[in-house]
């Protein structure tokens, strides 16, 4: 019989007596508040190995500005500032994608590492380092070098090392490939672990056809603060390239005549930020751009010629294989040891099929009766998105940024394009199985597998969109159009992509203000189509006359309200509360009280609750509308605004810890927008006071028609050192739509960048 997977409050008692034991560590107080001049004396500068100096320039958000004589001295520089701004960030990323939580977080965390072990996101990292051409090679090992000087030489470690018993382990180029695969996950896996739930229903083929049809991702976990620690699922959606709105406008839609780019990356809403904002100027890159701490590489940037950004494509880059039939010689199986704090250590089982690792052995999946099911991913093959990224962030044309794609795998992305010249564009960055059927089912036989893979498509084989006659190109994980066969089959809601399309329609030409006002809209069409629907049935089967009371009130809030979800409304209250409910009721009627919520948990809920509703005879939704706008009356009281119950709160992962994690919640603010407005700030289907978990957590705008006009914000700020002046600096900026500017003229950077760092031999 499979054990059952451990919960957290199980261990907390084990973890207090951890805390003991580990004494004044991790009872150590928070450092105590640095200026930006003390954090700027920390970075090492003499007796570096360069070939010459190089100059760093800093804003007063501890931003830098990088210029080095030469690309190996670059490299090195961004190794030594990513280390210096996010070390602590940097040893927790590396533990998280080796499955290496336990020796952090102890006993908590050993279900999360069996899990991470078996999902392997160093398997290919060898193999990837071997086949890089050696320019690639040489920058990954020279980043490496700077963070390695750091770590080696700082005399003050971030607070992570103390509280989670970290020890100063040198960094390889394969480290950073692995964590870059665990960045790069595959977004079906957070639906699987849904929809296994429902596999065993008689109804199962009725279901997959509409989640098929409807294409609805998975939403964000409803697990509490102390459970969310120790949920794999919440762990991958977090820290994977998962989500983003990107806006490419032609010169035809703009005030100045020069195309303008924005994007939002959607991450976890947590602290330190999960980008840095850097600019770098060396032989071969003049940039600036959002990095993920750890990978040396800009995601979304911007170069003297074109300016980039993207969105997760939700390609379908795996298959869950049936394996059960094998024969025992195409099976193989290795122990791997789990240290872990505090208690003893653990040896597991990892399996491997000649498909993949056997991934009904995770515990995660032990409460659910399934047959041995290998996990096939074009993760676990060989594949260079760091190549990729750098030729992007050479790329002067078109031609040049599509071709920097051939060798990018993971994860698929939808890479939107705009140059100085007025040209606009989007490529599909992705390596997938050529699907040329739907499938059948979640799982799918050997020979199924063998067939899809036999061939896989990428950048080079799929269709590119090249100044559109619509003048703009809009991309928000939505289903992509992609001729002559599936890409994928779980895609967020339209919700976002239209939204764009219906701004830009409405404002006729735009200039860079108005596009920021854009990433900050909280109107959400799905909302407001059910919300319109649920109204009309409240009225048409009498129950809102019947109404009374705070009952009555709800009905009244919902029935004017505009889908906008404002901090400082009720209406989004009792929308909210009331599709809570009624969500709840409904589906328990058809799916009973196990797996309602399975089917409920997906991102396409209001879309198959608007169908369902309709084909659902009026006599027997009345009951429930009824009881359902009584449960939401009752609660309604308890939430004035929506900002009283749709909570920002920016903590730190060691806000997980028992006893001391209170003091790493550094902001609690009502916010605005929800799971699909424009400006994300996700969450669950709740009647509960809660956090935004997930969302936009940075913004970038740029205006091609001058090389200075480049605007970044972080929701938190640039440094992760703990009570440090730019740890949390930029999150007025971020709430009142402001950014940073990041130019790339010489002058300009001059100017805007007044502190400066000198690295020296």
């Amino acid at each position: 019989m499979r054990r059952r997977r451990r919960r957290v409050w199980q261990w907390l008692p084990l973890l207090m007596v951890g805390g003991a034991l580990a004494g004044c560590a991790l009872l150590k107080p928070l450092p105590k508040q640095t200026s930006l001049g003390q954090r700027l004396a920390m970075l090492p500068t003499d007796g570096l190995p360069l070939d010459a100096p190089v100059t760093i320039r800093w804003d007063e958000h501890q931003i830098p500005f990088i210029e080095a004589a030469t690309d190996d001295d670059a490299a090195f520089a961004l190794g030594l500032v990513h280390a210096h701004l996010r070390l602590g960030q940097m040893a927790v990323y590396r533990r998280v994608a080796q499955g290496r939580v336990s020796e952090m977080g102890g006993p908590l965390a050993r279900d999360i590492d069996h899990g991470v072990r078996i999902l392997d996101f160093g398997r290919a990292s060898q193999a990837n380092l071997a086949a890089m051409p050696q320019a690639t090679r040489q920058w990954l090992q020279r980043f490496v070098d700077g963070i390695n000087h750091y770590q080696a030489t700082t005399e003050a470690l971030p607070q992570e090392y103390a509280v989670l018993g970290l020890e100063r382990e040198p960094w390889t180029p394969a480290d950073v490939l692995t964590f870059g695969r665990l960045a790069g996950s595959d977004v079906s896996w957070l639906v699987w672990f849904n929809l296994l739930k429902l596999r065993d229903r008689p109804d199962w083929p009725q279901i997959w056809a509409r989640m098929l049809n409807e294409g609805g991702d998975r939403t964000v976990p409803a697990a509490g603060d102390r459970e969310e620690a120790a949920d794999m699922s919440a762990l991958l959606a977090g820290l994977s390239r998962s989500g983003s709105n990107s806006l490419a406008i032609g010169p035809s839609l703009t005030r100045t005549g020069t195309p303008i780019i924005a994007n939002d990356p959607h991450l976890g809403i947590n602290l330190p930020n999960t980008w840095l904002i850097v600019g770098l100027k060396s032989p071969s890159y003049d940039v600036v751009g959002l990095m993920v701490p750890g990978l040396p590489l800009f995601a979304i940037g911007r170069n003297p010629d074109v300016a980039w950004g993207g969105t997760n494509m939700r390609a379908s880059a795996s298959d869950l294989i049936d394996v059960h039939e094998l024969p025992p010689s195409e099976m193989s199986e290795r122990r791997e040891h789990i240290a872990v704090r505090w208690w003893a250590d653990e040896e597991v089982r990892i399996r491997e099929s000649r498909f993949g690792p056997i991934l009904s052995d995770a515990p995660q999946l032990s409460d659910l009766e399934l047959p041995e099911l290998a996990l096939r991913w074009t993760g676990h093959q060989e594949s260079d998105e760091v190549s990729a990224m750098l030729g992007v962030a050479r790329a002067r044309n078109f031609e040049e940024f599509r071709e920097a794609f051939a060798s990018f795998a993971v994860p698929g992305q939808n890479m939107l394009y705009a140059d100085r010249h007025g040209t606009i564009g989007k490529v599909f960055a992705v390596q997938v199985p050529d699907r040329s059927a739907l499938p059948q089912d979640l799982i799918v036989d050997a020979e199924t597998s063998e067939r899809n893979w036999r061939q896989l498509r990428d950048v080079r084989g799929l269709p590119v969109i090249v100044d559109p006659p619509e003048g703009f190109i809009a991309s928000a994980n939505n289903r992509p159009q992609v001729d002559g066969a599936d890409v994928g089959w779980f895609f967020s809601p339209d919700d976002r992509v239209r939204r764009m399309a219906a701004l830009l329609e409405a404002a006729g030409p735009v200039d860079v203000m108005q596009v920021k006002a854009m990433q900050r809209d909280v109107y959400v069409e799905s909302s407001d189509a059910l919300n319109r629907l649920l109204v009309d049935k409240l009225q048409r089967t009498g129950t809102a006359d019947q109404a009374t009371g705070a009952a009555r009130r709800v009905f009244d809030l919902m029935a004017g309200w505009d889908g906008k979800y404002d901090a400082d409304s009720q209406r989004p209250v009792a929308f909210e509360l009331y599709r809570y409910f009624f969500t709840q009721n409904f589906y328990q009627s058809l799916f009973g009280d196990s797996d309602w919520a399975a089917f409920a948990g997906v991102g396409a809920i209001k879309t198959l609750l608007i169908e369902d509703i309709e084909a659902r005879p009026a006599d027997e939704l009345a009951p429930m509308l009824s009881k359902s706008l009584d449960a939401a009356g009752k609660k309604l009281s308890d939430f004035p605004t929506w900002g009283d119950m749709h909570r920002l709160q920016l903590r730190h992962p060691l806000a997980f810890l028992p006893v001391i994690g209170g003091r790493y919640t550094f902001v609690d603010e009502p916010i605005g927008g929800s799971s699909d407005s424009l400006m994300k700030t996700a969450h669950s289907a709740t009647d509960q006071r809660h956090r935004a978990s997930y969302g936009a957590n940075a913004r970038h705008v740029s205006d091609l028609g001058d090389p200075d006009r480049n605007w970044f914000v972080l929701l938190g700020g640039q440094d992760g050192w703990l009570n440090s002046s730019t740890f949390l600096d930029q999150v007025p900026l971020w709430l009142e739509g402001r950014y940073v500017e990041m130019p790339l003229r010489a002058e300009k950077v001059r100017t805007r960048f007044p502190f400066v760092t000198e690295l020296r031999p």
